[in-house]
C-alpha cells in the first residue's frame, strides 16, 4: 500500500537541507544571492529566522518551494536523524541524497498526476508498477546518486510514451 503522506514536507523532520543546498540568485524571489552548500544566512540552527516574514524580507521563492517532503525523508530514513550541522562532514552526502530525493519524489508526483490520464490498462499498469516501485522503495544515499541514470531514465521514457494522452486529452477539451 502506497505510503499518502510521502510527499509531505515537515520541515520539523528535516535539518535546513533546502536552506543549504539549493542555490539562488537575488531578484524579485529572492533578496540575495546564495551558491549551493553555502547555509542561507537567515539560518539558525535548523530554522529560518524570517520564516514569519519571508515575503516581506524579499524571499517569497522560499515561500513558494515545497521539497515535496524529500528532506524530511533523507534526514530521517538515510540519516537517522542526523544533521550535517552537528556533523559537517555530513554536509556533503545529505545534500547529494537531497538532490537524488528530490528527483524520486518528483517522478512520484507526476506518476501520481498522470493517473488523471484517460491511460490504457497497460500503460497504467506500468505506471502503477514504477509509482509501487519508488514510494515502496527504502533509498540509500548511493541508490539514490544511481537514480538518475536507471530508473529515473526508465520513467522519463515512460512518460515521453505517454504524452500522446495529454494531447488527446487537449482535444477532448479537459
Amino acid at each position: 500500500m502506497p505510503q499518502t503522506d510521502l510527499l509531505k514536507t515537515d520541515c520539523s523532520k528535516c535539518a535546513a537541507l533546502c536552506c543549504i543546498a539549493l542555490a539562488f540568485d537575488k531578484g524579485k524571489d529572492f533578496a540575495f544571492d546564495k551558491n549551493p552548500g553555502e547555509p542561507c544566512r537567515n539560518l539558525s540552527g535548523h530554522s529560518c529566522t524570517i520564516h514569519d516574514r519571508l515575503t516581506q524580507e524579499g524571499f517569497p521563492g522560499c515561500v513558494a518551494y515545497d521539497c515535496l517532503g524529500a528532506g524530511n525523508r533523507v534526514v530521517q530514513e538515510i540519516f537517522g536523524g542526523r544533521s550535517w550541522q552537528q556533523d559537517p562532514r555530513l554536509t556533503r552526502p545529505m545534500m547529494e541524497a537531497f538532490s537524488g530525493m528530490r528527483e524520486v519524489h518528483r517522478r512520484i508526483d507526476l506518476l501520481r498526476a498522470a493517473a488523471t490520464l484517460p491511460l490504457d490498462s497497460q500503460d497504467d499498469q506500468t505506471r502503477r508498477d514504477f509509482l509501487a516501485r519508488l514510494e515502496q522503495h527504502r533509498w540509500s544515499g548511493a541508490e539514490l546518486n544511481d537514480f538518475e541514470v536507471g530508473l529515473a531514465l526508465e520513467i522519463d521514457i515512460f512518460f515521453h510514451g505517454i504524452r500522446k494522452y495529454v494531447s488527446a486529452e487537449r482535444s477532448a477539451g479537459w
